[in-house]
């Protein structure tokens, strides 16, 4: 039944794709879509604008029109559907999938073990497991445990030349979009991480393109939610390949 409310009104021209609307919103009635914002039910919306700070362009705004009854029961169903969703979709893809297949690597292997010329530099990989994408790695996965973090947007690697040597040594790195994958259920995932592992710090490195930026609002997200307070800085990467800024976000 519609009713004159209050509801979140979305001006694609304006939306950049970010996702931090998608991330504020407790109710999971946002969500990008074709690389927009987008209003998935008007049930799902209570029109209290929470996720208007969050918007970097200003493409959202709430207005008052005709529109279905704001229905907290069925929030609760879709929220519940997405939780109970991805953990299954990750699942099912263990029974065949070499990327779902936990796995620790020793250390790598020294400079030197390469006898490459004087005049060669050459670097080990520094990754120490598998696997690396967000969706597919366990809260209980055991490299987790006492882990420095270091969650990558996946432009990042090909755009930093250095990516091993200068943030992947020594932590353990989660790989993910946080324009094209689903917010909501990072969020959730990096919660239960939290609770789980005992993560001794955070560093997220995102490009300087604006969709990056839902990136470290999803981690601090995912800390809030897990009730935990962990030293977490952010490093932007230009398209160049430049570090342009290093940020405390969490003391």
């Amino acid at each position: 039944m519609n009713t004159l409310r209050k509801i979140i009104e979305i001006d694609e021209a304006l939306c950049n794709g970010c996702g931090e609307c998608a991330s504020a919103c407790a109710e999971g009635a946002i969500q990008i879509i074709d690389g927009k914002a987008r209003l998935i039910k008007e049930q799902y919306c209570d029109g209290l604008g929470a996720c208007l700070g969050e918007c970097p362009t200003g493409a959202l705004k709430v207005i008052e029109r005709e529109a279905e009854e704001f229905d907290e029961e069925a929030v609760k169903e879709h929220l519940e559907a997405q939780a109970d969703n991805k953990p299954k979709a990750a699942a099912t893809m263990a029974c065949g999938c070499p990327s779902a297949q936990i796995e620790s690597f020793g250390p790598p292997p020294t400079r030197q073990a390469h006898r490459e010329p004087a005049t060669q530099t050459s670097y080990a990989s520094a990754l120490s497991h598998w696997p690396v994408q967000i969706r597919l790695v366990p809260p209980t996965a055991p490299f987790l445990n006492g882990a420095h973090l270091l969650v990558a947007a996946d432009c990042t690697p090909v755009a930093y030349p250095h990516f091993h040597r200068d943030f992947l040594e020594g932590k353990v790195v989660l790989v993910g979009c946080p324009k094209f994958d689903d917010a909501q259920a990072y969020i959730q995932r990096f919660a239960d991480i939290f609770k789980t592992a005992h993560v001794k710090d955070v560093t997220v490195v995102v490009m300087e393109v604006p969709c990056c930026q839902g990136l470290p609002v999803i981690v601090k997200k995912g800390m809030e939610l897990a009730g935990k307070s962990i030293p977490m800085e952010q490093i932007t990467i230009s398209r160049r390949g430049e570090v342009l800024e290093r940020e405390r976000l969490v003391a």
